[in-house]
């Protein structure tokens, strides 16, 4: 049982960095961009966040510069890709060589060294004592507890119970008539990108302040493209969004423990298990399951520029 429990416990810890990038990336593909700069996003806030701790000694602060980084990221990214309508896929690309590169440059003085403040677990009186249960899932710091449960249901009501979620998904879908409706298309598309890329790059605030408390070039380690990945398999849903990311997370955990227990598997195919659940999670649903492939649809509106004069 304390295998099983401590399996949970790193699934929640590592697909922690998945399911926040997800949670981003859904924001940005619902009002219709698609930001395939996750990774370099991912990057820039991880070595973000270590350069500030390092500096202020404060993770707060470190995690709120990596979101920050992000957003103004984000807000050139979506100048791009908004208001000039460059192609969306070619500007992703080069936000993600760019940002991976800057990360690797600016953050060679910090790189190897450990992060003097982390995020530490919370202790939750009598919940936190439970056997398994309290190991599994009430021994994680307070990131989790926001990214797994407080962000993704504000955002599914937000999304799907509001006016305003309406006009955000409308925009996605069909920005002609949200624009006919009175929706400023450019304004939405705008600030919903660049708060997504937000959200990416606290994903990397994440990743070096609470799950690997260190920088290094690459510490990513691709994960920028299975959360671009999980939000399709997703349907562009945040609850589903966090529950494939904590899919991931297990399935990450379950390489570590692996590793670590000396299963007669090689390392390599052990560190490989999320990209080969990424590529069959993509596959499988589409090949054998009707429905599956009608949840996955994107909005109609995704990667296609809009011009009000052509409407």
């Amino acid at each position: 049982m304390d295998i099983i429990a401590g399996l949970i416990q790193t699934a929640f810890l590592a697909g922690g960095v998945l399911a926040l990038a997800a949670l981003g990336e859904v924001l940005a593909e619902r009002v219709g961009v698609v930001n395939l700069g996750v990774e370099g996003l991912i990057a820039l806030g991880a070595m973000s966040a270590v350069a500030t701790v390092v500096s202020t000694g404060s993770a707060w602060l470190g995690l709120f510069v990596a979101l920050l980084v992000g957003f103004c990221s984000g807000m050139i990214f979506a100048t791009a890709t908004v208001i000039i309508r460059a192609n969306q896929i070619l500007c992703g690309l080069a936000l993600t060589y760019i940002g991976t590169g800057m990360a690797a440059t600016i953050g060679k003085p910090f790189s190897g060294s450990p992060v003097p403040v982390t995020f530490e677990d919370l202790h939750i009186p009598f919940l936190s004592d439970l056997p398994f249960f309290g190991r599994a899932f009430f021994s994680h710091n307070i990131l989790v507890y926001v990214i797994f449960l407080a962000l993704p249901l504000a955002l599914h009501y937000m999304m799907f119970y509001t006016r305003h979620g309406l006009n955000m998904r409308a925009v996605g879908e069909n920005p002609a008539a949200a624009d006919a409706a009175g929706i400023s298309v450019m304004k939405m598309r705008f600030w919903y990108t660049s708060l997504g890329s937000a959200l990416a790059a606290g994903a990397g605030g994440y990743l070096t302040l609470s799950f690997v408390p260190s920088w290094s070039e690459g510490v990513v380690a691709g994960r920028g493209w299975i959360a671009v990945a999980l939000v399709i398999f997703a349907g562009f849903r945040p609850i589903n969004a966090v529950l494939a990311g904590l899919l991931f997370g297990f399935i990450t955990a379950l390489g570590f423990t692996g590793q670590a227990r000396n299963w007669p598997i090689a390392s390599s195919i052990l560190s490989m298990l999320p990209y080969l659940g990424t590529m069959a999670l993509m596959i499988l649903p589409v090949i054998t399951w009707q429905r599956m492939r009608r949840l996955m649809a994107a909005p109609e509106g995704i990667t296609v520029p809009y011009y009000r004069d052509q409407r």
